[in-house]
This record gives C-alpha cells, sequence and structure tokens, in this order.
C-alpha cells in the first residue's frame, strides 16, 4: 500500500541510464534557475522604499539612482559568474572556487552560506507569495503559516519527480510571470506618457532634510536581495544539455537581461505612480491596481506574481541538491546526501530542503522581512568569496588575456564586499545570527569529515597479507518457552553451527521446573540453559551468561546472540510485541565481543 502511494506521488523507478534525458534545455533552465532571481523584482524595489519611508515621501526618488547603482552591481555579478561557468564547468560555483584558490575553511564558509541561503530562499519565497495571495484575499491573512507551509510540501513532491518533469511544469508560469510584468511596465509607462497617470510623486532631485549617507547604503543594500539566486546557475552546470558550459552562459545572460529590465521598470513605475509601502498591501499590488484597476487584468497579475513567488523556492530546490551532493563528496557532509532516489535525483537533499525551510517559516511566523536580511547577507557572502578566488586564480595562471577578467572580479569583489559591509553595518540586530551558525556549520562540516578519515584509516586492509580468520561460532538462543518461534530460531541456528545452546531466565521454581520438563520432552537437540532471576530481571542474567560463554569462547570461536523478533501483518501490533527483544538488542549492540542477530517470524494474524 504505502508503495502504491509512492508511485502515485512521485511516480515510477527511472533507470540510471536515463540520466542524460533529465539534463535541461536553455529554457527549462532558465524556468528552473533563474525563478528565485526573476521574482526578486516582487520585493525588490519595495524593500528599498521601506527604508527610504523612515524620513519621508520626499526621499522616495532616491529609489531611481538606487535601482540603478543596483543594475550595475547585477552586470557586474553577470560577468563575474559566467567567467566562473567556463573556467569550472563541473559546477559547485563559490564553494568550489573558494575551496581551490583561497582554502578549505573559505570552500567550507561559501559552501555552508549558500546552503543556508537556499533554505532561506525557500522560506523567504513562500513568504513572499504568500503575501501577494492575501493582498488580494485579506481575509487570508492569519492563514499565512499555513498557506506558505503547504506551498512548500507541495514543492517538495514536485521536485521528488524528477528534475525535467519539475523544469516542465515550472516554465509556464515563470513566463508567464514575466509576460504578466512586461504588460504591466508597458501599460504603466504608456499611462505616464499619455498622461493618464494622476499621482503626487516627489519631484526629482528634491532635497530631503535628515537623509544620510548610512541611510542611503542601507535602502541600496536591501535593493541588492533583488541579486540573490544569481550564483544558481554557476552551481548546476552539470543539470545542462551539452555544451553544459555554453548552455549555462547563455542562460546567466538571458536571466540578467530579463532581471534587469523588470526590477528597473518596476522601481521607475512606483516613483512615477507615487507608490507607498504598507504592511497589508504590496507595490506590485499597487502598481497593478493602480495600472489595471481591481479587475481581471489585476487578479491576474496577482496570481502569476504568487505563483511565481512560491515557485522561486524551486531555484533552491536545484541547487541545494547538488550543492550538498558536492560537499558530501569531498567528505563534509553525510553520504546520505550523494544517493540519487528513484528519479534520480538527490533525494534526501530535497526533503532535508524542504523541512528545514518549513520549520522556519513556522518560527518566523511567515514575516518575509524578518527573513531577507539573513537571506541577502547568506549569498553576498559567497559571491564576495568567489571573486577573491577568481583574483586569486588569475594571478597564479596568468593566461593570455587575463587582466580584463581580473579587472572584472576585482570589482565585482570590491563592490560585494562592500554591501555585505554595509548589511552587517545596518541590520546587524537582523543578521547577527549569521555569525553564531556559519562558524558551527564549518566546524560541523570538518568534523563529519575527520570522522569519515578516521573511519577510513580503521577499516583500510592490507590485500597482500589481511585475510578473513577462521573461528568457530557459538550460538546463543534467548527463548521465553516452547514455541514455533523457537522451533524456527533453533533450525537456523543449528544449520549453521552444532555450538547452539538456548537460555531461559525464570522467575520462580515451578515455571522452571515446568520448563525444563517440557524441554526433556520436546527434545531439540540443543542443550537448554535455566537461569534462576530473583530480582524479576530479563536482561542483567542474561548479559552475565553471555559475559561467561564469550570469556570462555573469544580466542576459539565468535559469539552471536540469536533473537528471534515477530514481524506483524498490521503496523500497531508492533506495540504489542518485540519489547523484550528491543531490550537485550539494545544491550547487546555497543559489545564488541558479541554479534546480535536478528531472526523474523512473520505472524499470520
Amino acid at each position: 500500500m504505502l508503495v502504491k502511494f509512492k508511485r502515485f506521488l512521485i511516480g515510477r523507478p527511472m533507470k540510471s541510464t536515463e540520466l542524460a534525458a533529465e539534463k535541461l534545455t536553455k529554457r527549462k533552465a532558465l524556468a528552473v534557475l533563474s525563478s528565485d532571481a526573476l521574482s526578486s523584482v516582487a520585493y525588490g524595489t519595495e524593500q528599498i522604499l521601506m527604508v527610504l519611508m523612515a524620513v519621508g515621501v520626499a526621499a522616495l526618488w532616491y529609489s531611481i539612482p538606487i535601482s540603478f547603482a543596483v543594475l550595475l552591481l547585477l552586470a557586474i555579478l553577470i560577468l563575474s559568474y559566467r567567467q566562473i561557468i567556463y573556467r569550472y564547468p563541473s559546477g559547485g560555483g563559490a564553494y568550489l572556487v573558494s575551496k581551490e584558490n583561497l582554502g578549505v575553511p573559505f570552500g567550507l564558509l561559501a559552501g555552508g552560506s549558500l546552503l543556508v541561503d537556499y533554505i532561506l530562499t525557500v522560506a523567504v519565497s513562500a513568504s513572499a507569495g504568500t503575501d501577494a495571495i492575501t493582498s488580494a484575499f485579506p481575509a487570508l491573512h492569519d492563514d499565512r503559516v499555513l498557506i506558505a507551509v503547504v506551498m512548500i510540501g507541495a514543492l517538495t513532491l514536485l521536485n521528488l519527480r524528477g528534475v525535467t518533469e519539475s523544469a516542465s511544469i515550472l516554465a509556464y508560469p515563470v513566463y508567464l510571470f514575466v509576460g504578466a510584468i512586461g504588460l504591466l511596465i508597458v501599460c504603466g509607462l504608456f499611462q505616464i506618457v499619455t498622461g493618464q497617470a494622476q499621482a503626487t510623486t516627489p519631484e526629482y532631485g528634491t532635497s530631503v532634510p535628515g537623509l544620510t549617507l548610512f541611510l542611503l547604503l542601507k535602502a541600496f543594500s536591501s535593493g541588492c536581495s533583488a541579486l540573490t539566486g544569481v550564483e544558481a546557475v554557476s552551481n548546476a552546470i552539470p543539470s545542462f544539455k551539452r555544451p553544459a558550459e555554453k548552455n549555462a552562459a547563455t542562460t546567466l545572460l538571458m536571466m540578467g537581461l530579463i532581471l534587469g529590465s523588470m526590477f528597473l521598470g518596476i522601481s521607475v513605475l512606483a516613483y512615477c505612480f507615487g507608490i507607498v509601502p504598507n504592511g497589508r498591501e504590496t507595490v506590485v499590488s499597487q502598481l497593478a491596481s493602480s495600472v489595471f484597476g481591481r479587475g481581471t487584468v489585476y487578479y491576474a497579475v496577482q496570481s502569476v506574481t504568487a505563483l511565481i513567488l512560491f515557485l522561486a523556492a524551486n531555484t533552491a530546490f536545484a541547487a541545494f541538491p547538488v550543492l550538498a551532493f558536492m560537499l558530501a563528496k569531498d567528505r563534509y557532509l553525510p553520504n546520505m546526501f550523494t544517493v540519487r532516489g528513484d528519479r534520480l535525483g538527490f533525494s534526501n537533499g530535497i526533503i532535508m530542503l524542504g523541512c528545514l525551510s518549513a520549520l522556519l517559516i513556522v518560527l518566523f511566523h511567515g514575516h518575509t522581512e524578518n527573513l531577507i536580511p539573513l537571506y541577502a547577507i547568506g549569498v553576498f557572502i559567497p559571491f564576495t568569496l568567489s571573486q577573491t578566488g577568481m583574483m586569486r586564480m588569475w594571478l597564479r595562471s596568468k593566461p593570455s588575456g587575463w587582466l580584463l577578467p581580473f579587472l572584472i572580479n576585482t570589482i565585482g569583489m570590491l563592490t560585494t564586499l562592500t554591501i555585505t559591509l554595509i548589511f552587517i553595518c545596518t541590520k546587524f540586530s537582523q543578521v547577527w545570527l549569521v555569525f553564531l551558525f556559519l562558524p558551527l556549520a564549518i566546524w560541523v562540516f570538518l568534523q563529519i569529515q575527520r570522522h569519515y578519515q578516521s573511519m577510513a584509516g580503521e577499516l583500510q586492509i592490507d590485500l597482500a597479507h589481511d585475510k578473513p580468520y577462521q573461528k568457530g561460532t557459538v550460538i546463543v538462543i534467548p527463548v521465553a518457552g516452547i514455541t514455533r518461534v523457537v522451533r524456527n530460531s533453533i533450525s537456523y541456528a543449528t544449520s549453521l553451527t552444532d555450538q547452539v545452546v538456548a537460555v531461559y531466565v525464570g522467575f520462580d521454581e515451578e515455571e522452571i521446573a515446568t520448563m525444563e520438563r517440557r524441554w526433556a520432552e520436546w527434545n531439540p537437540g540443543v542443550r537448554l540453559i535455566i537461569l534462576r532471576s530473583h530480582y524479576r530481571s530479563i536482561v542483567r542474567p542474561l548479559i552475565k551468561f553471555i559475559d561467561t560463554v564469550g570469556w570462555k569462547a573469544a580466542e576459539t570461536d565468535h559469539v552471536t546472540v540469536l533473537i528471534p523478533q515477530f514481524i506483524t501483518k498490521r503496523w500497531w501490533h508492533n506495540i504489542l510485541h518485540n519489547q523484550t527483544s528491543f531490550l537485550i538488542r539494545t544491550y547487546l549492540f555497543a559489545r564488541r565481543d558479541v554479534t546480535v542477530t536478528t531472526v523474523p517470524y512473520h505472524l499470520h494474524q
């Protein structure tokens, strides 16, 4: 029943040879890997306006030059990551660049930051999508956490079905969103040019008392949240069809052009229409209402905006498992992240991402503004490290024509470092957790690798000299009576060795006498040892007996404790059985001199 339900949810298992068919075309890759960056136009401008409103409506004209500064940074990042794509076509992005050029600690810092960023990407996208829904339907505002968690669960299931299938589904809403925002911008600009836009806007260049450089930098850093997700393409190069690096570079350029156009268009419209941010309605919702009115087109724009904000999380679902795989391959994360599931995706990474992001939604009560600063700084740290790593690489190798790309990476590094410092200075009260979590994450990565290295050293053998050693086997079978379960266990044990002994722990003399008489009458060909327990404990006398047997047989024999276990027909029947066997196994699993074996017995009732 469970297997059928699983097949219904995620589909049939796929052969390993079908992996090539799971590679992405440029059109599908743009939908999957750019949905996070493209969706950020729904809240990037709003983040700038929210900061500027601290000194009044007159400061809102600053959103235009700030938006141009954000676009300049976007251009630098696009150029820089195109270089990374061609120099590191195996993927890994900032993690691989930093590890190879700056050292393992910096690589782990970049990798840890990106893992955190992808978790926050899902949480922020789900929260922002919920905001779009509640802007159109205010009655749902109190259910925003439940809506976000349900959508994360749906995205998790969609990605468990495979990259190609999820990309085919996601392509439609992504391109619908691009079309809807494009229509909004074109119609809005038309109304502005023709004088139909009736709004009181602060005159461009108006002097604003109380406006400080600190506040402008804070607004700029907030607007840079629109650049999150730019790095995802460089992390997922192996997911592209051949030639992978060329297709990835083209996809990155297309994403940059679309993102820049939409972000600037929304900023210009917001200024010209005099949009003021508020906590109950998003900037895009106010713009759509101003341009189209509260009619069919407005609800269509809001619907695709909400959908793309939810589906923006899919960028993280595409990139997080790949990055976790690379860290696990280098032994910095558990091996389970290297395993492909039935649908050829890294299922454990997908499930882990879904669970952690849903937990964040619950902890932060679905408030996007509480998550965005953590979200942004989590990606600007890898931005800075990747640019620094590329600078080091150019200085080391100095190939022909290296100076121009070196200058591009230098400008990128200085710019992203500045943004990172601005975030830290202006939003320290919101991002201080990063400075606790990232060192802890690096320490965990190193501990995991240290464990794997020590385990590998312990398990390694000398092929020329380390041969299996021959020993006999003594099997101890705990029995509670004479039943078919005992018969099944003894039959299995005697097929392995002649040295089999059954052990019965009795509490009173009458029970013991009955057991001895019935055993003699049955005569299974196995000796029965009677242990008397004066304190009604089964485990303690049994362990003491096993210690005695183990001490006598240590040099010549393996000691195996064979424990029968009921396999019940219904899951809840497990509550009624196997408690004693569970206790015995729990005591014995830590013993190095004893092997514990379970013999199943399938119940029909």
